[in-house]
């Protein structure tokens, strides 16, 4: 053979195993991770049919095309513990962690736990976060390739729409005129939607952070305008609370409601949390646009989730903190896109709680997760809706205060005794508490049986005492008390000084990550 034609079937055959061995890889390649956090979201969402009047086209689609968790559940009904949970993948009972946690505390969590994005990108993966993922700033390389952090915009407030208390930032149930690129959540969705569509040379894990609908309720005007003119209350029953103990009475805000209801404001409360509700979808759409459109389309599993759920007015409450199953039902839905086609989604009906994320995604991954993490994968029911989660579904609020969850049933205790018992199949809003009913008591004890047996003591290092129930709030709240008068409680003023001191510094290591 002559050396030109030797050159030449050289250079053939190196082409041939170079395309092969592209194939082979993309063939072989592990998934890429859109994970999509949504804060404060309940279940008025079309495809849960949580409110007649929301409108969720985008959530709703995904919905369709993937599997939606229709008993998804909160672990705890508040953001810190929530997130504390999925994301280092340990119950509280198991952690400690129960309450609210100063941001500080992320510190000494990592040197316990490996977080998730960190277990990914110790395992090959680029890890991009943007917006409200943890609970507090963590921006570090530990866990992230890069960080966004958005632009602060001053709101311009729509005239003669909405109205705010004026007690604090949060209180404000207003639509905004700004352009809709100035809002953080369009930011944050647009930084992910780049990420979603860059040529990558390694799986990727992009988690976008949406902290719509949390208060204020804030957000684009034309979302606010395209609601009806009259907007539907809850079902609300006036006795629902002639059957709950003080602990549980303990955990409404009652002080929203009656300030609320004496105001005559609940309707535009309601309005402006579906108009929120209908602003993140928007995002969602243009995050799953991406997703089809970019180059990895068809080896991507979108994972979509929200932190627990939100009372509007059931039970004389708004917000969460409570054990019932408006604070804790969410949206929960995976897409593994590498099988699912539109339309052809399976809903799973059986209960389940966000725990069981960690090791869901690890087993996509097809990598182990770190042995302490709790949950079981979930990647059975995405393959058949129908086949059993082995663990029960289990929230908590405080220590020794607890709620299981099944396809039929709400079974909450708590830590001084008091118990309730719901029956879903009749009693969809918890109205009736049956723990008390002779014909109830198998049921009771058997759902009584599920709770863990054993609890970790809270942990007190970063505690934010406000958040505090269950068997530690009598003790705890008064050390708290002792130590201000002892002058060794931080001065309030200074404590918010330091805050802001440490998401400004959080902000530039963002910065220069990126």
């Amino acid at each position: 053979m002559k050396p030109t034609r030797f050159i030449v079937a050289f250079l053939a055959f190196m082409v041939v195993q170079l395309v092969a061995t592209q194939v082979w890889a993309k063939e072989d390649a592990k998934p890429n991770f859109v994970f999509i956090a949504i804060d404060d979201m309940n279940d008025w969402v079309g495809y849960m049919g949580g409110h007649s009047q929301t409108s969720t086209p985008n959530l709703d689609e995904l919905a369709s095309q993937g599997t939606a968790f229709m008993n998804a559940h909160s672990v705890a009904p508040g953001c810190s513990p929530s997130r504390n949970a999925l994301l280092y993948g340990v119950e509280p009972y198991n952690s400690g962690l129960y309450p609210f946690y100063d941001h500080d505390i992320h510190k000494s969590l990592s040197q316990k736990y490996t977080s998730l994005p960190r277990f990914l990108k110790e395992n090959g993966y680029e890890t991009y976060g943007a917006g409200k993922i943890h609970h507090g700033p963590q921006y570090g390389e530990q866990e992230w390739s890069e960080y966004f952090v958005s632009d602060n915009v001053a709101k311009r407030f729509a005239e003669g729409k909405g109205f705010t208390d004026g007690n604090s930032k949060k209180s404000s149930f207003r639509p905004v005129t700004n352009p809709l690129e100035e809002m953080t959540d369009h930011q944050v969705a647009s930084y992910g939607i780049e990420v979603i569509q860059r040529e990558h040379q390694k799986p990727y894990f992009v988690a976008i952070g949406l902290v719509k609908p949390h208060l204020p309720f804030d957000c684009p005007v034309e979302f606010y305008d395209a609601l009806p003119e009259k907007i539907e209350s809850p079902e609300i029953l006036a006795s629902d609370l002639n059957d709950i103990g003080r602990e549980a009475n303990s955990m409404r805000r009652a002080g929203d409601d009656k300030k609320f209801s004496g105001n005559n404001k609940w309707e535009e409360v309601r309005r402006n949390y579906l108009a929120c509700i209908s602003w993140v979808d928007y995002n969602v759409g243009r995050i799953i646009d991406a997703v089809e459109s970019g180059p990895e389309a068809d080896n991507t599993v979108v994972i979509l989730w929200s932190d627990h759920g939100y009372h509007m007015g059931e039970k004389k409450t708004f917000r969460k903190f409570t054990l019932w199953e408006e604070a804790s039902r969410v949206p929960f839905i995976i897409d593994d896109r590498r099988f699912s086609q539109k339309g052809t989604g399976k809903p799973v009906e059986q209960a389940v709680t966000l725990i069981n994320v960690y090791r869901t995604i690890a087993e996509l991954a097809e990598l182990d997760a770190p042995e302490y993490v709790d949950g079981v994968s979930l990647v059975p029911q995405l393959r058949d809706p129908n086949a059993p989660v082995s663990i029960p579904a289990i929230s908590s609020w405080g220590r020794g205060n607890y709620t299981v969850r099944t396809e039929d049933w709400r079974y909450i205790r708590y830590f001084d005794g008091a118990e309730e018992l719901y029956d879903h199949r009749q009693d969809s809003n918890e109205w009736h508490n049956l723990a008390s009913s002779e014909d109830h008591q198998d049921t009771l004890m058997e759902l009584a049986a599920l709770l863990p047996e054993q609890e970790a003591p809270t942990v007190e290092e970063f505690l934010a005492y406000w958040s505090i129930y269950g068997a530690d709030k009598k003790r705890l709240k008064a050390a708290a008390e002792a130590a201000k008068e002892n002058g060794t409680a931080k001065d309030k003023e200074d404590k918010k000084k330091a805050k802001k001191a440490a998401r400004k510094n959080a902000r530039k290591q963002a910065a220069q990550n990126t």
